[in-house]
């Protein structure tokens, strides 16, 4: 498995008749909003059809941190992903440059840390860090830093932390930035946009039939009729407003039950999650969730004491059994693409340019090389 592989063209490009197709794709989320901007660039005729509203309100893309960190990943996930986020960091630019209006992306790293208490986390992560380094011999290695290069990375957080990890290369993005950049881009290259109409995929291969042309579901979770092992996984993050606070990079602290990141994002906004809980249920945050998250940005910069909670935002992830992102061709020109989970933004590069080369050569190297699971039809099942 390689990290990405050369092409004479760029990845997700679209040449000859081949481009003149019309498109329909089910969902506006990240995925949906992408692959309809590319698709449009490359001269397709583009049509989304999105069952909620415009701010992506029906998207997990718009509570998730948007952080791209395949080493700090690569302990908790498998190596696909973390060589699909490889592609990512590479990827994200090209195809931030061709958006109208600059979008936030930040790569100066992660710095891990931890408490005193909590030091056997660290053992735990840096195992799954070299199990992963053995399996992606190309992943940088992380940074053991003293309380001097944590402060030289960190200055507010000197004298705090006696140690820590520095993830180098590592990334991020600004979720609703981008998301609503991307919504913005659509008219102007011709994209028509249904909001607020939910599409099943019966009405879509209906449409197809009439007009020819691509289907893309990329509906998350409003796809579990057509894939029943689809879950929700939930998870629930908070966006402060912390002025007094001056972090240069995310933040990730060990922590006995999950990970919890600090993202900085721009105009003094800081993401601080992620709990994640297997249920689909998409009730307000518990208490203990928001006290655990909110506890530990206090415990990492007094700072935050004087933050205010701009939001409490939960949301469930689409996930597989196997909890990786998938393609599978279920008929001639109709692909679902599924299951980004909590890897979202880290990902949909790697799955954008995998379905953009299926539909124009009919197969993906790129699939091949980064490990992509897809399935074809003779492989897969409706269900």
């Amino acid at each position: 498995m390689t990290d990405r592989i050369p092409t004479k063209s760029p990845p997700g490009s679209i040449s000859g008749t081949a481009a003149q197709v019309p498109v329909l794709i089910l969902g506006a989320g990240l995925m949906g909003r992408l692959l309809a901007v590319v698709l449009a660039q490359a001269g397709h005729r583009v049509r989304v059809v999105e069952a909620t509203d415009a701010q992506g309100t029906g998207s997990a893309a718009r509570v998730a941190a948007a952080m791209l960190a395949p080493l700090a990943e690569s302990a908790i996930t498998e190596p696909c992903v973390v060589a699909m986020g490889r592609h990512a960091l590479l990827r994200w630019p090209e195809l931030l440059s061709r958006l109208p209006e600059p979008a936030f992306f930040q790569r100066a790293g992660t710095l891990v840390l931890w408490h005193r208490q909590d030091e056997a986390q660290l053992h735990r992560f840096g195992s799954q860090m070299a199990n992963a380094a053995r399996a992606l011999p190309s992943l940088p290695r992380p940074q053991p830093q003293d309380s001097a290069g944590v402060a030289a990375l960190e200055p507010a957080l000197a004298a705090r932390f006696n140690q820590g990890l520095f993830l180098p290369e590592e990334g991020q993005l600004e979720s609703r930035q981008l998301l609503r950049i991307l919504m913005e881009t659509l008219p102007s290259l011709g994209v028509s946009v249904q909001w607020n109409t939910a599409y099943t995929l019966a009405q879509a291969r209906a449409e197809q039939e009439h007009q020819g042309g691509w289907v893309l579901d990329c509906r998350g979770l409003g796809a579990q009729p057509d894939w029943s092992r689809l879950r929700g996984v939930r998870g629930e993050v908070l966006r402060l407003h912390a002025p007094d606070v001056h972090l240069n990079r995310p933040i990730r602290l060990l922590h006995p039950r999950y990970p919890i990141y600090i993202a900085p994002k721009p105009d003094h906004v800081y993401v601080v999650g992620a709990t994640e809980i297997e249920s689909s249920d998409s009730s307000p945050a518990s208490v203990r969730s928001t006290l655990e998250l909110l506890s530990a940005a206090y415990a990492v910069h007094p700072g935050f004491g004087e933050a205010r909670i701009l939001e409490i935002g939960t949301h469930n992830r689409p996930t597989l059994p196997d909890n990786l992102p998938s393609v599978r061709q279920i008929a001639p020109q109709v692909l679902q693409i599924n299951g980004l989970y909590r890897h979202g933004f880290l990902v949909a590069p790697a799955m954008l340019d995998v379905v953009c080369e299926w539909m124009q050569h009919g197969r993906s190297q790129l699939a091949q090389a980064l490990g992509v699971p897809f399935a074809e039809p003779s492989l897969s099942t409706l269900h």
